[in-house]
């Protein structure tokens, strides 16, 4: 692996996965928490509209596909948060929608369409240094506000009634956390792709929960657990020339079912496998 940082491509894959494990702890420790995971599939779904989008006009990827996903996810979280029994349906709707809009902007798209396969499945091999300085400023903007709305962030979390009575803005912060949910799935998708967003998401924040005594030691260790996944899913890619964002995920998968066998093991040797004298 030490050889492939000569080149260019490779050391920017890996400050791309290492900036996408921040965003993704962070993000990913609020999305497990509040408990909005199949919202933030609809996003990333959805954001393949603004893919086509972009790709139809001309557009730059980035601004084309961050828009169209930030209105998709307004539409979403205004549904979620006033209709919340009928809010995994309109957001299937939305996210299936959203697709079909993308692919059939692409099939429209004169001359030499998109490869699909780089969004579906990533392209961190070929993420330009343009985007890894708009992923500094964005993870340095997440890092700030959730620095700055972190007491009101773990109060509506995890009681959101108790929230508003502690007079948190919980409807203003829950729309400001999509918006930012928004954004980092569309910066995200560049390293592992539409399908593979959800997992570098949630399952690092889902092993970290077990062993995190606060909302912030939660979001250090997932984006540390993701920077690892990273790593090792790189080095897969390169030994054995296998797609990088696939090669991530499976690591990801791997360690998952790893900490539930450990946990089940754990279980079966508690309490209640002692002998009474």
């Amino acid at each position: 692996m030490i050889e492939a940082l000569q080149f260019d491509f490779m050391r920017n894959a890996l400050l791309a996965g290492l900036l996408a494990s921040v965003i993704c702890g962070i993000m990913g420790t609020l999305v497990v928490v509040s408990r909005i995971v199949f919202l933030s599939g609809g996003i990333a779904h959805a954001a393949y509209g603004g893919i086509g989008l972009s790709s139809f006009f001309g557009w730059p990827y980035l601004p084309g596909t961050i828009g169209f996903s930030v209105g998709a996810a307004m539409i979403m979280a205004a549904v979620s948060h006033r209709l919340k029994h009928r809010a995994d349906t309109i957001i299937g709707v939305i996210w299936a929608l959203g697709m079909a809009i993308g692919i059939i902007l692409v099939d429209l798209t004169p001359g030499y369409n998109v490869d699909l396969m780089s969004y579906l499945f990533g392209s961190i091999l070929a993420v330009p240094r343009s985007d890894l300085y708009v992923m500094v400023i964005v993870g340095a903007i997440m890092v700030g506000l959730t620095t700055y709305y972190y007491q009101d962030l773990v109060a509506m979390s995890y009681d959101e009634e108790f929230a508003q009575i502690r007079g948190v803005p919980v409807r203003r912060l829950y729309f400001g956390l999509i918006v930012m949910l928004a954004v980092a799935v569309v910066l995200v998708i560049q390293v592992v792709g539409l399908i593979l967003v959800i997992a570098l998401l949630t399952i690092p924040p889902f092993i970290v929960e077990k062993y995190a005594k606060s909302l912030f030691q939660m979001m250090v260790g997932a984006s540390l657990l993701g920077a690892v996944f990273t790593v090792a899913g790189l080095w897969l890619s390169y030994r054995y020339n296998l797609t990088s964002g696939a090669s991530i995920i499976l690591v990801a998968g791997v360690v998952f079912f790893l900490s539930l066998a450990i946990d089940k093991l754990r279980i079966a040797g508690g309490p209640g496998t002692q002998t009474v004298s």
